[in-house]
């Protein structure tokens, strides 16, 4: 019962962690860890299989610190920038040009200028200043039919400031959806300059989207704002790239008594883009800072380049000097340029590498998660071994499949998820095991440790709610065993050397008791008393039990030997078996208790060890015995009453097993046997012929002259009429 309750405990402890991982799956609870642990998995996914390679498509042509060392200070002249637009066009020949910079304010430098001019000055002069000087407009000019994305801002706060510039189109000016895409909204912008914006006709936002840890890992493709949807400036440079419309890509599906759509691409052309619930793209990185050329502009401006060196390109205008503070973390980076996330997104649509989060990742987390605790909770309680080899396989292929459609099939599912939930059910079953199991063990040891060898408490503890001291009735195997004229040996011994001896004669006892898996009930004295079948069932009690008393006997030859190398006397041991129906548990009082075995058959085996010096032999069993252990042969010795038994029993010698017993031995079981047979038919002369015989072609032993001179008393007296055959014990 104990047991139960702690399996009962063990499994309700992975349940609920379980449940955690799962409540977590699903949004209901928020766990910071398995959070934190799943950005980690991201970025080792994408650092291991990012490309590392150097994308000569994009090229970004960089305010660096050799720019401001050359040109002055951010920000620069509109018409030095309107020039940079020249020569980047007319010079170098590149397809796009897109800003990570907004001109939201007016250049004032000019005018500073006209209105030092002196009072006379001439108004043709004045005029021709004021074009020369107007630098928004020559900026302007330079953007005028050229496929340039300026760039802007969106705010999601309400600061109190007011809107700055002109908002470029929208991403869709001439279609309305019938439901609001869930997008960011906006609540104000700050973008360029009227002049500008009109010139170049085309702008995307570069808002970021740092996610709470501070990393950019996507990036909004759409933000909404007073009911328009406004494009990034990845987007709106690839749609620039490739003078393609932007379009939008809507699954529909079926859910309990409704449809639903939910917006999961979008399209320029045949280019989609995979994007999750708020039209957010993840960014395809291709590797730490340096995938694209970076020229630094004041090199374009002094015309560094080759002619058309950057000819069909796509340039992006943007900063890594550390002073501008375009400056992000990232997955795959900590301190990466902002420009650069951009330059990675163009680079994902044009290649149709930027990964997807299914709108059934979810789903997809929450089947994994209840088939792992499943196969959990089914297969984990096996072996330590096969727990480990269980939960490793288990690891491996979680990993490997989830990094095969990460790359094979852009798709991303979360990762740590599972992997920990795994673990941590492993360790749990792991750590139960070791200190509730041990605990276990420990106590099993306790109970049985000072009866059992441990390499039986061992294979108990597997299974310890098999396992109880209390009272039951099973059939069992019983073994006495006493030194014979004990009190005249230990008379002619000092008590050390005495306790010595016995200690040297019960050492080796107990071991192949153990060895044959029995269990030690009680020392008496010189006594051993031991039991098999109990507590752990053994359905070949009785066999272990013949073995094990055979092999007491020849392993006290050796003991003999050592003894008379010491000096001390040889010792002779008898051994009774017997087998049946007994009392086993742990009986006695309020003060001491003890694991034993108790009952009429238990009586009997101590009989049988007594009966052993009528006889003159070293064993005897009981039929039961013999019976349920046909693997030996046996010697019938007798058919007696015993003291306290009205029921006669017949008295058996173990010989050894079947096959190994010599042919000698065989023959004279057989001559014994039809001596018996004559001595119970009352022929005497033939029974007395049969022991003669006996003495004359083998060994002499005590038993034959037992039957001796049984048969010459009854020669004399014979028995009476209605004899049996059956001698009576008079005493114990």
């Amino acid at each position: 019962m104990k047991y139960n309750r702690i399996v009962s405990v063990k499994t309700g402890l992975l349940v609920l962690v379980s449940l955690v991982f799962i409540l977590h799956s699903l949004a209901l609870i928020e766990v910071g860890l398995l959070q934190r642990l799943e950005n980690d998995a991201y970025a080792a996914r994408m650092q291991l299989t990012m490309a590392n390679t150097q994308d000569d498509r994009i090229v970004i042509i960089d305010i660096d610190e050799k720019s401001l060392a050359e040109i002055g200070r951010w920000p620069w002249r509109r018409d030095i920038v309107g020039q940079l637009v020249n020569d980047l066009f007319d010079k170098q020949l590149v397809h796009t040009m897109g800003f990570d910079v907004v001109f939201a304010e007016e250049d004032a430098s000019g005018r500073a200028l006209i209105e030092a001019l002196p009072p006379n000055t001439p108004d043709a002069l004045r005029e021709t200043l004021i074009e020369r000087l107007n630098h928004d407009a020559h900026f302007a000019q330079s953007l005028a039919g050229r496929n340039v994305v300026l760039g802007y801002y969106f705010k999601e706060i309400t600061d109190g400031y007011a809107n700055v510039g002109q908002l470029p189109k929208p991403a869709f000016p001439d279609f309305a959806f019938d439901f609001p895409l869930p997008v960011r909204q906006a609540t104000g912008f700050g973008a360029n300059l009227p002049l500008l914006q009109q010139a170049a006709k085309q702008g995307g936002h570069f808002n970021p989207q740092v996610d709470e840890d501070g990393i950019v890992r996507r990036v909004s493709l759409l933000i909404a704002y007073e009911g328009n949807y406004y494009a990034s400036l990845s987007l709106a440079v690839t749609k620039a790239f490739l003078k393609q419309p932007i379009e939008t890509l809507f699954a529909q599906g079926v859910g309990v008594g409704q449809s639903y759509l939910g917006l999961e691409r979008l399209m320029l052309g045949k280019k989609l883009i995979p994007v999750d619930h708020q039209v957010r793209a993840l960014i395809p990185y291709r590797g730490k800072s340096g995938s694209f050329r970076y020229v630094s502009a004041s090199d374009v401006l002094n015309n560094r380049l080759s002619p058309g060196e950057l000819a069909g390109k796509i340039v992006l205008l943007g900063t890594s000097a550390p002073g501008l503070l375009d400056l992000r973390a990232t997955p795959v980076e900590p301190v990466y340029p902002g420009v650069e996330i951009h330059a990675n997104l163009i680079a994902g649509m044009l290649d149709g590498s930027i990964k997807e989060r299914p709108a059934w990742a979810a789903g997809a987390e929450l089947v994994s998660l209840l088939l792992i605790v499943i196969m959990v909770l089914l297969f984990l309680p096996s072996s330590p071994l096969s727990s480990t080899l269980l939960t490793s396989v288990l690891f491996v292929v979680i990993s490997l499949s989830n990094l095969w459609l990460w790359v094979e099939a852009q798709l991303v599912l979360n990762l740590a998820s599972p992997l920990l939930m795994l673990v941590t059910l492993y360790l749990i079953h792991m750590a139960y095991g070791f200190f509730v199991e041990s605990r276990n063990k420990q106590l099993l040891s306790n109970r049985f440790g000072q009866y059992v060898p441990p390499e039986l408490v061992a294979e108990m503890s597997a299974n310890p709610e098999y396992y109880s001291l209390e009272g039951e009735s099973k059939q069992l195997t019983v073994l006495f065993s006493d030194i014979r004229g004990f009190t005249s040996l230990s008379e002619g011994l000092a008590a050390k050397e005495l306790a010595t001896l016995m200690n040297a004669y019960l050492t080796p006892m107990t071991q192949l008791i153990h060895h044959y898996r029995g269990t030690i009930d009680k020392y008496m004295g010189d006594a051993i008393m031991a039991f098999w079948g109990a507590p752990l069932t053994d359905p070949h009690h009785a066999r272990q039990a013949v073995a094990c008393a055979l092999a007491m006997l020849k392993e006290l030859k050796q003991v003999n030997a050592s003894f008379v190398e010491k000096g001390w006397p040889e010792i002779k041991i008898g051994i009774g078996l017997n087998t049946g129906v007994m009392t086993v548990g742990n009986m006695g009082s309020a003060f001491r208790m003890a694991y034993t075995v108790m009952g009429d058959e238990v009586n009997l085996g101590s009989r049988l060890e007594g009966a052993t010096k009528e006889y003159g032999v070293s064993l005897l069993v009981s039929q039961q015995t013999k019976d349920a252990a046909p693997e030996f042969v046996y010697r019938e010795l007798d058919r007696v009453r015993v003291k306290g038994k009205e029921q006669p029993v017949t008295l058996f010698e173990p010989l050894g097993l079947v096959a190994e017993l010599p042919q000698s031995l065989t023959e004279s079981v057989e001559l014994f046997h039809l001596l018996l047979a004559s001595y119970r038919q009352q022929q005497w002369s033939v029974a007395l012929d049969y022991y003669e015989q006996l003495r004359r072609e083998f060994e002499p032993e005590p038993v034959y002259e037992v039957y001796r001179e049984r048969i010459q008393q009854y020669m004399i007296t014979p028995p009476p009429a209605d004899w049996d055959g059956v001698f009576t014990f008079t005493t114990k």
